[in-house]
């Protein structure tokens, strides 16, 4: 049985330069990711059951199918051995963030589930040697299908919402069914959701993340400053950074995406570095902060899966890992809104859908350049479409090749980067500084 939507998340959203400052603390894309990616080898490695115990402390979330009931996602013992996808959401929400966050602005802004300011899939090859990581523009106009509610029932399904109130519609589940919709797909068995206090803790953990600035970066609605070249960001300065929208280039959501790739790429560099994954305490304090600021669904709690995700995702490489914005037009009804790119968007989904990996043909993002000197790195095309390898057929006849799968070219909207690749964020307030 459905019920009425809530009317409260359509109306918070005006344009998107009236909203409270605050709100951007929503975009924690750098330690959702890096939960997947590192800390899960932290957790697998250093004082597991420590760690899982803050697991436990969060509240149980059940994914549920596609078909409309109330059954939820079950997930085989065997299922990380092949492909899998895992669904990060960073919540804007004030609720239990602490003092700084408890006045009647910002509880008013978002509280309860809040809003998904950040949505990024992860998807991880069968053979384990690639990963494409999605980001989902908050501002898209997406079709939202039924979700359930906290009563047990059913939110009705919407044609068109932006994507990040899907959060608010009945929790983690929701943003899942969302862009298995978008997709095609009903294989997202795993979902994390983390409020954006968890960002400072982590880069504090991994002592400060380097971040290259192309020129000098100035936003006075979070209140960062910041002189062109690298800087080391942690703590409450890492969070500005990664709230900062104005301070980007054009100022716009999109600007952001690739700035915050900037970030994630350089913290992940910093986290897979010998300093970092032969220091058992700050592997512990890594996975400690995360998992202290974490939801995770059913499927993804168990101490077993933790590993298992781990053990998939160590041995890629960061030249492996690529960086995707979902492509993306501008919307031709609401000028502070965009849609799907109904060209470019299928071939990623499709690629996804298939396994295949993906190469970026596209530039870093509105927001970022290559660091100079820096090339592009290897896409997964090179490993793609090396030489096939000889199959010896039965009776010891002549070897066959099996060929290699062809990377998937993406298209111009599809901006991004791969892990190993170094950019440089460009400010839009130089000038001011």
């Amino acid at each position: 049985m459905s019920s009425p939507r809530r009317a409260m998340a359509m109306v918070r959203h005006g344009k998107a330069a009236a909203r409270h400052p605050l709100v951007f603390a929503g975009k924690l894309v750098a330690a959702v990711v890096t939960v997947a990616v590192v800390s899960t080898a932290g957790i697998a490695g250093i004082a597991l059951a420590d760690v899982t115990g803050n697991v436990v402390s969060h509240p149980v979330v059940h994914l549920v199918q596609q078909d409309g009931s109330s059954v939820a996602k079950s997930v085989s013992a065997s299922a990380l051995n092949g492909e899998f996808n895992m669904l990060l959401v960073g919540s804007d929400t004030r609720t239990d963030q602490g003092a700084q966050y408890s006045d009647a602005a910002d509880q008013s802004a978002s509280s309860g589930f809040g809003n998904n300011d950040v949505t990024m899939l992860l998807h991880v090859n069968a053979a384990h040697t690639a990963a494409t990581v999605v980001s989902f523009p908050r501002d898209m106009m997406v079709s939202i299908p039924q979700c359930p509610n906290a009563d047990g029932g059913w939110y009705d399904a919407m044609s068109s919402q932006m994507l990040n109130s899907s959060l608010s519609y009945g929790g983690l589940a929701c943003p899942v069914l969302t862009i298995e919709n978008l997709l095609g797909i009903t294989n997202i068995n795993y979902a994390a959701e983390i409020t954006f206090d968890g960002v400072a803790a982590m880069s504090n953990a991994v002592g400060g993340v380097p971040v290259c600035l192309a020129t000098p970066l100035s936003d006075p609605y979070v209140g960062l400053k910041l002189p062109a070249g690298t800087s080391t960001l942690k703590g409450q300065q890492a969070l500005e950074f990664l709230r900062s929208r104005h301070g980007v280039d054009d100022g716009s959501d999109l600007s952001r995406i690739s700035s915050q790739q900037n970030f994630l790429s350089s913290l992940l560099r910093t986290t897979t570095s010998a300093g970092t994954l032969a220091n058992p305490v700050k592997l512990f304090q890594l996975a400690d902060a995360a998992t202290k600021n974490m939801t995770l669904s059913d499927t993804l709690r168990s101490s077993q899966t933790m590993v298992g995700m781990a053990l998939a995702l160590k041995g890629i490489p960061l030249s492996q890992i690529t960086f995707v914005q979902y492509p993306v037009v501008a919307d031709p009804t609401n000028a502070n809104r965009v849609v799907p790119d109904e060209t470019e968007g299928p071939v990623l989904a499709q690629a996804i859908q298939k396994d295949e990996p993906v190469s970026l043909s596209a530039s870093t993002g509105r927001g970022t350049e290559l660091k100079g000197g820096s090339t592009a790195s290897p896409s997964p095309t090179a490993a793609s479409t090396s030489t096939p390898s000889p199959t010896q057929t039965p009776g010891g006849s002549t070897p066959t090749s099996t060929p290699k799968p062809t990377a998937v070219a993406l298209g111009q909207n599809a901006t991004g980067q791969t892990a190993a690749e170094q950019t440089c964020t460009k400010g839009v307030n130089a000038g001011n500084f």
